[in-house]
């Protein structure tokens, strides 16, 4: 654990040069996605009569979701390139091996950086939904840990997948056919119930859903019954993840 920490502090080392420009992007990206589709979208909705469940506006709707996604493509980004930089092109991965560092603490020192800066993005977030007057209850801090679970869960494969490639082609067949259509149809922009039949039983077993469940819940206090559910499947991602990453930055750097 300690020298899982001693990456974490590596990471940090080296953030401390570019976090002036990441929080402010971490603030002004829900800011613009909640005026241009939560009020200016929703408005038109809202105007309709549109039905969504708990009865809430289309803002209340969306921006739990939106987290849930951001946390997603952060995720998502942060464990694709960044990965293979220090795997392949800057060999960062090949120093820190040569010292007395095991694979495992590597693995858990990336995802717990990873949890860090998706805790700093959740808690802008948060503050930018508190704003708009979005959040029902102190609860709404509980979306701060579902929201870095949810991105967990996609950290810890992607990573095992980006220590497995050679070149960065396959990122972009990555965001375009999984994350992308993930964004599109997890919930984050209208019900998972109002979709056909096979696409929300196919929602139902992918990370993002689970993650826009949990933290939608805890915004418009609302926590589903199923919570454990949620849970459980986006710790058995990491779990899953973090397994297989171990092993294929193993086959990785000691070939």
């Amino acid at each position: 654990m300690i020298a899982a920490i001693r990456i974490v502090q590596r990471n940090a080392l080296v953030y401390r040069r570019i976090w002036r420009a990441s929080v402010f992007s971490s603030f002004l990206q829900p800011t613009l996605f909640l005026f241009a589709i939560g009020w200016g979208l929703g408005a038109m909705m809202d105007r309709r009569a549109a039905l969504l469940p708990g009865g809430v506006t289309y803002l209340e709707f969306l921006a739990p979701g939106l987290l849930a996604a951001t946390a997603m493509q952060v995720s998502a980004f942060e464990s694709t390139y960044p990965v293979l930089g220090k795997m392949k092109w800057h060999r960062n991965y090949e120093a820190i091996t040569a010292t007395p560092m095991g694979m495992a603490d590597l693995v858990l020192g990336e995802l717990g950086w990873l949890a860090l800066r998706l805790t700093t993005i959740a808690v802008a977030f948060v503050l930018v939904m508190t704003v708009f007057g979005i959040p029902r209850s102190p609860r709404v801090l509980l979306a701060i840990p579902a929201a870095v679970f949810t991105g967990l869960a996609f950290a810890a494969p992607i990573m095992a997948f980006s220590a497995s490639r050679r070149h960065s082609n396959a990122f972009n067949v990555l965001f375009r056919f999984v994350i992308t259509p993930l964004f599109l149809f997890s919930g984050v922009f209208f019900p998972v119930s109002r979709m056909p039949d096979a696409l929300a039983r196919a929602a139902w077993l992918t990370p993002l859903f689970h993650g826009v469940e949990l933290v939608r819940g805890a915004v418009l206090e609302a926590v589903p019954g199923s919570w454990p559910i949620h849970v459980a499947f986006l710790a058995a991602m990491i779990a899953a993840g973090a397994a297989a990453s171990v092993r294929t930055f193993r086959k990785k750097l000691y070939a």
